[in-house]
């Protein structure tokens, strides 16, 4: 039974909203910004029409793990995910924001987002089919869809605010933020992406690929921002199920992504809504996810 209906959209009169993304709503809250975490979902770069309860819940969550795991890595920009401790005048919407949202600090985000790859998989094993390389970095030949790689690499993209980000080499990244700094970028992403895949697998779970986006704090610190190691920004396998030559079962929308399928939709709005059987096996996948990765039930209205 899902706990309450889905979160499509916060409302939060009163509060400047300083951006709607596909699934986070970003609000502009004095010294701090609120980072709520909605339950809307995407597929194939649009917003569906259906929402998967508590899916906002899981990110905020499990990024709230990631973030107080990795600390000794870099720092992050979470300030707090107690809805106790926000400001007073966020008091007429705690019930709304406890369990996903977070208060952090303001930063100038980085106009590249940072990808590890273990495995090749998704848009990397596109790029590796049509030429034998991804991200400019080439790879040996004879490798099968979701083997996993002689070693974990990285490939920046570039932000899209809408439609897929572009993968594009550690020269074109570096023309963007400079060499020095995107040699920081990659050091940090590499260094996260061992930490996940580490403890991940101490769950049972493989972690593919994932990304990360970083920010600099208004004294130039290099703070990690965003989400960190969710379903919706990384790809997680269970590690009993893995077989190389195809796509894997993952925590994540591929159920959604299959009944799209399914139904034939061309990608073009109108969206489709979702069946109910495919809203709770979504689901069930992500908070599988969360309780296999955190150890711990979600927290709930109801919990």
């Amino acid at each position: 039974m899902f706990t309450a209906p889905p979160l499509i959209t916060s409302d939060l009169p009163g509060l400047p909203r300083v951006r709607q993304g596909k699934v986070r709503d970003l609000y502009d809250v004095g010294d701090h910004l609120l980072l709520v975490a909605t339950d809307r979902i995407s597929a194939f770069d649009y917003v569906l029409g259906s929402g998967i309860p508590d899916k906002g819940r899981v990110l905020s969550q499990l990024s709230e793990f990631w973030f107080g795991r990795t600390t000794a890595i870099v720092p992050n920009h979470l300030v707090t995910a107690n809805a106790d401790d926000y400001p007073a005048h966020l008091a007429p919407y705690r019930d709304t924001l406890r369990g996903r949202s977070m208060l952090v600090r303001k930063t100038t985000p980085l106009p590249v987002e940072c990808v590890a790859r273990g495995y090749i998989s998704g848009s990397g094993w596109k790029d590796y089919v049509a030429t034998g390389a991804v991200c400019g970095v080439t790879l040996p030949a004879g490798l099968r869809e979701s083997d996993r790689l002689p070693a974990p690499f990285f490939t920046p993209a570039t932000k899209a605010e809408s439609g897929h980000d572009q993968n594009i080499s550690e020269a074109e990244a570096a023309a963007v933020v400079g060499a020095d700094l995107l040699e920081r970028l990659k050091a940090l992403t590499m260094a996260l992406y061992a930490h996940g895949v580490a403890h991940a697998a101490s769950c049972g779970i493989i972690l593919a690929d994932t990304k990360f986006e970083f920010g600099l704090a208004p004294d130039g610190e290099l703070i990690l921002i965003d989400e960190v190691m969710t379903p919706d920004s990384s790809r997680y396998w269970p590690q009993d199920s893995y077989e190389p030559g195809g796509p894997q079962l993952s925590f994540d929308k591929q159920f959604v992504r299959d009944y799209l399928e399914s139904i034939q939709w061309n990608k073009q709005p109108p969206v489709p809504s979702l069946p109910d059987d495919v809203v709770a096996r979504t689901r069930e996948k992500y908070l599988d996810a969360y309780r296999r990765l955190t150890g711990r039930a979600l927290e709930t209205p109801n919990a």
